[in-house]
């Protein structure tokens, strides 16, 4: 049985987590998102991917952390995911803390939807040279991944290099929360398989990706069924969202308006009953 979703950019000026969160609990919606972004140089040239002027609430979210374990706190069973997570942006041990903290908060409720960023400037705000992000995602997360799971960690790399700590609470989850990889290139394939739980892309999977996937699973030794596959943005028209259960989706993510309760809710209702027929 496929698990769906909602995703909303938590800010000032839209419908508050704690609100948000126990509204998608109450209609059954089995996991919640929240992106994030850091800030927002004013002196971006950066195009923004989705074409147009980037919308004024990239520049207003909260910080997913924050924001989730408000939502962690007054919920019981939604799964609390970012998505995306700028690894990037963040110190690997501290954030390694917030996520078994969230984790064993919310009762191991956490995913982890992680990418790189694509905004170059903000990158730079944070001491990251772009050409280098991919690199530096890898170690953080393969770091991460041993403060949960070693009693004392350490990791040497290029960019992350600390000799033996300690560091609890430990998450709840074995081995962590889980991983999601929240990207589209060619090379996100051999990524996930490397170091990743799930691949998230956004829409749709793209010709032949899939396929791909599985090609650089077994590169890895690993089956293309240890990956979920989860859909961030998925189609709120009952035909398409057939097609990608067809592709083999069992997350699948839906897009909210970025708007107060008043508009919000209407659509959270509309896509509760839209997927009743698969619970």
């Amino acid at each position: 049985m496929p698990n769906f979703g909602v995703s909303i950019f938590p800010t000032d000026t839209t419908i508050q987590p704690i609100q948000m969160a126990q509204a998608a609990e109450e209609r059954g919606f089995d996991s919640l998102f929240f992106p994030e972004h850091t800030h927002i140089p004013v002196s971006r040239t950066t195009p923004f991917p989705g074409g147009g002027d980037l919308p004024e609430y990239y520049w207003r979210s909260f910080d997913p952390f924050v924001a989730l374990t408000a939502a962690a706190a007054v919920t019981e069973n939604i799964k609390l995911g970012t998505g995306i997570c700028l690894i990037t942006e963040r110190d690997p041990i501290q954030l390694a803390k917030e996520c078994a903290s969230l984790d064993l908060i919310s009762n191991g409720r956490l995913i982890l939807g992680i990418g790189s960023g694509w905004n170059v400037e903000e990158m730079e705000n944070h001491g990251i040279q772009y050409k280098n992000r991919w690199k530096i995602l890898r170690e953080r997360i393969l770091a991460m991944r041993e403060i949960w799971t070693k009693d004392e960690a350490e990791f040497h790399g290029q960019f992350v290099d600390f000799d033996p700590i300690w560091s609890w609470p430990k998450p709840v989850q074995a081995g962590g929360p889980p991983i999601w990889m929240g990207a589209n290139s060619p090379w996100v394939f051999d990524r996930v398989a490397e170091y990743c739980d799930g691949w998230m892309p956004l829409g749709g999977p793209g010709s032949g990706n899939l396929e791909r996937l599985e090609e650089a699973c077994k590169k890895a030794n690993r089956s293309k069924d240890e990956i979920t596959l989860a859909l961030f943005g998925a189609p709120g028209q009952p035909d398409k969202l057939e097609g990608r259960l067809e592709q083999g989706f069992t997350e699948l993510v839906f897009s909210l308006p970025q708007a107060g309760a008043d508009k919000v809710l209407p659509v959270l209702d509309k896509l509760a009953s839209m997927v009743e027929k698969y619970r």
